[in-house]
Parts: structure tokens; C-alpha cells; sequence
């Protein structure tokens, strides 16, 4: 990951690193100010302690580097990277006290990050064979959604629309305040520009043929059984692109690309994932 990636969207990770470590060390890190002497240097390694994909090395790197710019971070492995349990990610070199100070915000960040690239992976394994794509949702957490929806790149996954800004989707309340699928669709095209997509979420075949003849860009089948969106998918014919979306899991994402959909949503890339299981050891103070 580059930091002018998220620099494009407006988005200032030095600010964003600085103002998480003030969360969290506020006026002092009294432990470590109290138990290791001031101009201590030592030798730290992160490890992996599961198997899963790799993501977040270059915050982790910025983290120790906004901490003290004297440290020595050296990466062995690079974002995308397969880890097992053994796996060393990087070497962090320097004063101890900074390294302790900031272990907890860079652990954080490599555990979350690698925990949706791993998820991602393993549902983008499942239909690696279909042509259905895995993408992302709006479910992220406050403040993390470009790291998140990076993560999901990194796992083998794409990006659905960034934010409520970038593109249009016209979910079942919009419909019901604006009087039906056609109404709805019919206000999007006169106040969106050219270049603005518009998706419709629709329930049933019934809703299909309403945002067919509305016109819509992509057409969300929501919680369908599989076979329902292959019936969809049929009757759409290409008119369309087709979503997949609602309760989809390991255990349910191979039916759904079966019915021959363009894209999945998942929400449960970034919204409930498990951090994966990564680790920093303090070797001998020198």
C-alpha cells in the first residue's frame, strides 16, 4: 500500500496514526516510563501466530516511525503475503521504550487489516471459478473504511461504492418514501450526473421487472434463495449487471455465484471479522 492511495480520497494516514497514538498513550505510557530505563535499546519481532493473509505492514511501519523516528523497522514479508505460524513479518530495532509505546497500535492494525484480507481470501477461494466477483460493503467501522476496504483488495476481493457519494443505491426505504421502484429510479437519473450509476434492491421477480423497466444500472437481488436468483439472472439477461447480497457465508457463497450473478456483497468481510493472531516478542535489552 502506497499512503497516497489513501491520500486521493482525502485521507491523511500520518494524521490519522498520530491522533491513534494519542488516544491511546494520552499524557504518558506510565508503565513502560516506569520499568525500562529511559535510553534502553532493544530488538523486537512480529510474528504471526495463525495462518492467513498478510495486511497492514506499511502502518505498522509508520506507527514506529511517528513513535521515533530513530527505530529501525525492517520488513521480511510485504502486504498479500501467506502467513503460517511461524511466519516473522518484521524486525523493529531501537529504543524500548518507543517500541513498547507503540506495539499495541501496530499489532492492532496488522491484526484487524490481515483478519479481513484473510476472510476475504478464503470466500474468494470458494468462486475463484465462477464469474461472479467478491466485493465489500458500507459495513465498516468508523475511521477505517479505505484501511478495510484496502484489506479486501489485498485478500482477492474488490470494492463496492466507497460511500453514500460515489454512487447511487436505491435501497426498500428509499422506494417506499419515494412511491415505488420507478419513482425512485425516475428522481436518481434527474439528479445524478451522467457518469452516476444506479442500483436497485429488489426482494423478487416482481421487483426484477420493476427495475428493469425503470431502467436501473445493477440490480441487488436481496436474500434470494439461490435458485430465485438464478431465475433473476435469467430474466435480467445481461440487461443488468446482477448483486447477490444478504446472509451470505462460506457455506452459502458457491450457490450464489452458481446462479450466475456479476457480483456478491459480503458485509461480513469487514463487520464482524476475527483479528488474526499476530505477536510481538522483546528480545534482550542491549
Amino acid at each position: 500500500m502506497e499512503y497516497s492511495e489513501l491520500a486521493s480520497f482525502g485521507f491523511d494516514i500520518k494524521d490519522k496514526i498520530a491522533s491513534w497514538l494519542n488516544e491511546d498513550i494520552g499524557s504518558g505510557d506510565i508503565t513502560t516510563e516506569a520499568t525500562v530505563e529511559k535510553n534502553a535499546c532493544t530488538h523486537a519481532i512480529i510474528h504471526a501466530k495463525a495462518e492467513g493473509i498478510l495486511a497492514g505492514v506499511p502502518l505498522a511501519r509508520l506507527v514506529f516511525e511517528t513513535i521515533d523516528p530513530g527505530l529501525t523497522f525492517t520488513a521480511k514479508l510485504d502486504d498479500g503475503a501467506k502467513l503460517n505460524n511461524k511466519s516473522v513479518i518484521a524486525e523493529v530495532d531501537g529504543n524500548a521504550r518507543a517500541i513498547l509505546t507503540g506495539e499495541r497500535l501496530a499489532l492492532n492494525l496488522l491484526q484487524h487489516l490481515s483478519g479481513v484480507a484473510t476472510r476475504t481470501h478464503e470466500l474468494s477461494s470458494i468462486i475463484s471459478d465462477y464469474h461472479a466477483v467478491l466485493v465489500d460493503t458500507r459495513k465498516t467501522t468508523p475511521g477505517m473504511r479505505l484501511l478495510e476496504k484496502y484489506a479486501v483488495r489485498v485478500g482477492g476481493g474488490k470494492n463496492h461504492r466507497l460511500g453514500l457519494y460515489d454512487a447511487m443505491l436505491i435501497k426498500d426505504n428509499h422506494i417506499k418514501v419515494a412511491g415505488g421502484v420507478a419513482e425512485a429510479v425516475r428522481l436518481g437519473r434527474e439528479y445524478a450526473s451522467h457518469m452516476t450509476k444506479i442500483e436497485v434492491e429488489v426482494e423478487n421477480m416482481a421487483g426484477v421487472e420493476e427495475a428493469l423497466s425503470a431502467g436501473a444500472d445493477v440490480i441487488m437481488l436481496d436474500n434470494m434463495s439461490p435458485a430465485d436468483m438464478a431465475e433473476c439472472v435469467r430474466r435480467i439477461d445481461g440487461k443488468a449487471m446482477t448483486e447477490a447480497s444478504g446472509g451470505i457465508d462460506e457455506s452459502t457463497i458457491e450457490a450464489a455465484a452458481k446462479s450466475g450473478v456479476d457480483v456478491i456483497s459480503v458485509g461480513g468481510l469487514t463487520h464482524s471479522v476475527k483479528a488474526l493472531d499476530i505477536s510481538m516478542d522483546i528480545g534482550e535489552i542491549k
